[in-house]
C-alpha cells in the first residue's frame, strides 16, 4: 500500500506516534533495525511515573487513543531507604507509578503497543535500517549516548510484591538503587549517574544491601543493563522531520523516569502531522517546562553533595510522596531563575570521567556504542 507516514524506530515513542496516526486513517510504516520491538530490554520492570502531571498517566494514554494493553500495575506505596540505611514508608494518595515490563515478553510495554499498531493496520518491518527518508517521516531511533546507566539482575523469587528504593551514593553515585517485585519475578538495579566503570561493584553492593534489608532470595538471576540520554534539545526537527523520544533527548533529567515524556513526544509529533501544526511549538509548550524543571533539579541534586542529597531524599520519602514529587517537578519561579545557570553547567556535571572506553565493561561500552 502507499505509505503516508514513515516512522523510524519501534520504541514507545515511535509506536505511539504510529497508533495515533493510524487511528486517524493514515497509512503508516514503522521500520526497526533490530529483530524485535524492545530489543534493548530484557523483561526488566520499570516505572511509568505518575507524579509529573495532575492527570493520571493511564488516563492520559487513553485520551490519546492508546489503550494500556500491557502490564501496568499501580504502585501506591513502597519502602525507601536513606543513606544511613533508615527505612521509610512511602505513601501516596494515588498511584506513584505504574510498574511496566520492558522488552519482548507478551505483557511488555513494547509488545502491547506493537499489537495495537498492527491491529490498526500499521506495517512494521524489523531488521530494516532506514538511512534516508522521503515524504513525511518521524524519527524515533533511541538514545545516542549514555548519561545514565542502570545495571542489575532480573530473577525469580517467592518474595511478596513490593517496591523499594535506596538513595545512597555508595550504592549508586548521584543516583539510586531499586528493587521491584511482582508476581514471582523481580528486578534489582543500581541506577548510576557517575562511576560507570565500577558498575559491577555497585551492582554487587546493591544486591547485598537489598538482601540484607528485605530478606529477598533471588533465583535464576540474569544480568541486565540499560542506558539513557539526558539533554535538552534546542530543536527537535531533523530535515523537516519531527524527532521524538530519546533520539531527541526527551528524558527526565532528575531521575531517568522518561517514558512519559517519550510517549508524549510521539503523540505530539503525530498531531503536528494530522493538524498540519508546528511540532516545535507543541513540544515546547507541553514538554519543555517540565524538562527545564528536571534539569534544574538534577543540577541542584548533583551540587548539594552527599549530605544534601541525604536530607532531600529523606524529605521526599515522608508522607504523600507523590505530592512531594509533583511539587518538585512542577515549574516554579525559583526553577525559572536557576535554569540559565543550570543549563550552562549541568551538561558538564553529567560527564563521567571513569568511563574512558578503555577496558570498560559498563552497559554503554559493551552495548550502547554499537548502536
Amino acid at each position: 500500500m502507499d505509505i503516508d507516514v514513515t516512522v523510524v524506530g519501534a520504541g514507545p515513542a515511535g509506536l505511539s506516534a504510529a497508533i495515533v496516526l493510524a487511528r486517524a486513517g493514515r497509512k503508516v510504516a514503522v521500520h526497526e533495525w533490530h529483530a524485535r520491538a524492545g530489543s534493548r530490554f530484557h523483561g526488566d520492570f520499570q516505572g511509568l511515573e505518575n507524579w509529573s502531571s495532575d492527570e493520571d498517566v493511564l488516563a492520559e494514554l487513553q485520551a490519546w487513543g492508546i489503550t494500556p494493553d500491557f502490564l501496568a500495575y499501580p504502585v501506591q506505596d513502597g519502602i525507601g531507604f536513606d543513606a544511613a540505611g533508615g527505612r521509610h514508608a512511602m505513601t501516596s494518595d494515588r498511584p506513584l507509578f505504574y510498574l511496566v515490563e520492558r522488552g519482548g515478553g507478551p505483557q511488555s510495554l513494547e509488545q502491547g503497543l506493537l499489537r495495537q499498531a498492527s491491529d490498526l493496520g500499521v506495517e512494521v518491518h524489523f531488521n530494516s535500517r532506514i538511512d534516508k527518508t522521503s515524504g513525511t517521516a518521524i524519527l524515533a531511533a533511541g538514545p545516542r549516548r549514555a548519561d545514565i546507566i542502570a545495571s542489575g539482575y532480573i530473577f525469580d523469587t517467592d518474595h511478596e510484591n513490593g517496591a523499594y528504593i535506596a538513595f545512597d551514593d555508595r550504592l549508586a553515585p548521584r543516583g539510586y538503587a531499586y528493587l521491584l517485585v511482582h508476581e514471582g519475578r523481580g528486578t534489582m538495579a543500581s541506577c548510576l549517574f557517575s562511576g560507570f566503570k565500577q558498575q559491577r561493584h555497585y551492582v554487587n553492593l546493591t544486591a547485598a544491601f537489598f538482601q540484607q534489608k528485605t530478606g529477598i532470595v533471588m533465583r535464576n538471576k540474569r544480568s541486565f543493563g540499560g542506558f539513557g540520554n539526558l539533554r535538552l534539545p534546542r530543536r527537535a526537527v531533523q530535515g523537516h522531520h519531527p524527532v521524538v523520544g530519546e533520539q531527541a533527548g526527551f528524558q527526565d533529567a532528575m531521575a531517568g523516569f522518561g517514558l512519559r515524556f517519550s510517549i508524549a513526544s510521539g503523540v505530539l509529533a503525530a498531531h503536528s502531522i494530522l493538524e498540519e501544526g508546528d511540532y516545535e511549538d507543541l513540544w515546547r509548550q507541553q514538554l519543555l517546562p517540565r524538562m527545564k524543571t528536571g534539569i534544574v533539579n538534577r543540577f541542584l541534586f548533583n551540587g548539594i553533595g552527599s549530605r544534601g542529597r541525604h536530607w532531600v531524599t529523606r524529605k521526599l520519602m515522608q508522607s504523600n510522596t507523590s505530592g512531594r514529587l509533583h511539587k518538585l517537578y512542577s515549574p516554579s519561579a525559583p526553577h525559572t531563575a536557576l535554569f540559565p545557570l543550570a543549563r550552562q553547567r549541568f551538561r558538564a556535571s553529567l560527564r563521567d570521567p571513569s568511563c574512558d572506553h578503555r577496558d570498560c565493561t559498563c552497559v554503554w561500552c559493551e552495548h550502547g556504542t554499537k548502536t
